[in-house]
């Protein structure tokens, strides 16, 4: 490997901190009201993103708080937020949006054999319709023409089919650089990097793809840092953060919304249980 490979590869490992440090903070207003006992598979189990003993299984949380103060305050304060910050301010938006279509383009196929290991036959087919489009009438992906025929991205990774098959996360790993992490996780994305046309391309052009990607995930965070700014522990944050967007993703959005009876219900009880506690006083 030539030293100009290297030196991208070094900046993919440094710039990966962006998913650990901030990623988990990219979830929608539905997630953020969620709590973790409503994430749920459709099936009615509980998301495998949960340790059979109850809570979020952090073995390792004493490292895991290390790596978190070195990727956060150390790589992501000198290194990727800086770098991120002027490829924005260089980088025309046209110019932008094609280089993340045809970064989003190269894994479509490992899309579309995602959604079918998952029984999701349209969700599959859709995925081989937009690589076809994008690839042709779309410049190799730089425009994507598929969204505006109706056909819109379905993202799906292996450990998202590991999550529906039953396969459980494992402990919670905060990795130097690659930042938060689980075994599931890391097994899906070794399988997804297995997948064509990543195979055939020269690495060069997958160099390129992930550090766009990762750029331009680090400059849709860059107005949202004050929420977890604003965390007491930020750790705790991104780890809570993080388990709830892998079991919303297994999960496809479905979350157990309790009912405004059941809601009155537990109001009721514990008002009930706060009446006795005042007359214990």
């Amino acid at each position: 490997m030539n030293g100009n490979k290297i030196c991208c590869l070094a900046f993919i490992l440094l710039s990966a901190v962006l998913s650990g440090c901030a990623s988990n903070q990219q979830l929608d207003a539905q997630k953020a009201e969620a709590t973790q006992a409503d994430l749920v598979q459709a099936d009615g189990q509980v998301a495998a993103a949960d340790d059979p003993r109850g809570g979020v299984w952090d073995p390792f949380e004493p490292f895991n708080r290390v790596m978190w103060d070195f990727n956060y305050e150390v790589l992501d304060r000198f290194l990727v937020k800086p770098v991120t910050k002027g490829y924005v301010a260089v980088t025309p938006m046209p110019i932008r949006n094609g280089l993340q279509n045809a970064a989003d383009n190269i894994e479509e196929p490992a899309n579309s054999i995602n959604n079918l290991l998952q029984g999701k036959v349209e969700g599959s087919l859709t995925s081989i319709g937009r690589f076809a489009v994008n690839t042709t009438i779309g410049l190799l992906g730089i425009f994507d023409v598929a969204s505006s025929m109706g056909l819109e991205r379905q993202r799906e990774d292996f450990g998202q089919v590991l999550g529906v098959w039953g396969v459980g996360t494992g402990p919670y790993l905060m990795l130097p650089a690659l930042g938060p992490n689980d075994f599931r996780s890391l097994t899906g994305r070794v399988v997804d990097n297995y997948y064509w046309p990543s195979t055939v391309l020269e690495d060069p052009y997958l160099i390129a793809a992930a550090v766009v990607s990762l750029l331009e995930t680090r400059a849709s965070l860059l107005e949202q840092e004050e929420n977890l700014n604003r965390a007491l522990d930020q750790y705790l944050f991104v780890r809570d953060a993080y388990f709830q967007r892998l079991a919303f993703e297994v999960s496809d959005g479905k979350i157990q919304q309790k009912s405004e009876e059941e809601l009155e219900a537990e109001e009721e009880d514990f008002s009930d249980f706060e009446s006795l506690l005042n007359g214990t006083e």
